[in-house]
């Protein structure tokens, strides 16, 4: 009989948090999308949280959650105004022990309860499949420049539990 995996704790961002969660950041980027991004590509697009401070901004900025195993974090997802997935992000050393999919779970539930209908994210094209398997669709392709490199990612969208397939529900405002 196989051995259970920890249990995934989700908790809010704290600012000691920081420091770890730029590692996770770099750490997801360097080792997870080696398949599908260039050295150079990983290298310019983990470079985006060498200015701790800058990146701390950012996930401050946002609804921000932190999930652990054994109260240690190991990844982290950002909601970006009310409907927009902006960060996820997962140490290789837990990936694949369903940390993505709590921390998806938990902000596709925090959106819906604020109120959007819609979540929608730009996944990496190594993202793109975990993505998918939860109900996103491909909306467009994107191309973004991080320094001198360029990366592809694809804007996706997912219509959230609860929420009306279309605006013309009737006795919804127009």
């Amino acid at each position: 009989m196989g051995q259970a995996l920890p249990q995934v704790g989700l908790r809010p961002l704290l600012p000691a948090d920081i420091p770890v969660l730029a590692a996770i950041f770099a750490a997801s980027i360097e080792e997870l999308t080696e398949d599908d991004y260039t050295e150079a590509q990983r290298e310019a697009w983990a470079s985006r949280a060498d200015d701790e401070a800058a990146f701390g901004k950012r996930l401050s900025s946002q609804l921000t959650l932190v999930a652990t195993l054994k109260s240690s974090p190991v990844g982290f997802v950002s909601l970006k105004g009310a409907d927009h997935l902006d960060l996820l992000y997962v140490h290789p050393a837990a990936a694949r022990q369903g940390v993505a999919t709590a921390l998806c779970d938990a902000i596709e539930k925090l959106a819906a309860a604020r109120g959007a209908k819609n979540l929608t994210v730009d996944a990496s094209d190594t993202a793109q499949e975990f993505f998918s398997r939860r109900g996103y669709v491909g909306e467009r392709r994107n191309t973004i420049t991080v320094g001198d490199e360029w990366l592809a990612n694809t804007t996706m969208k997912k219509t959230l539990a609860g929420a009306p397939a279309n605006d013309d529900t009737p006795g919804q405002p127009s």
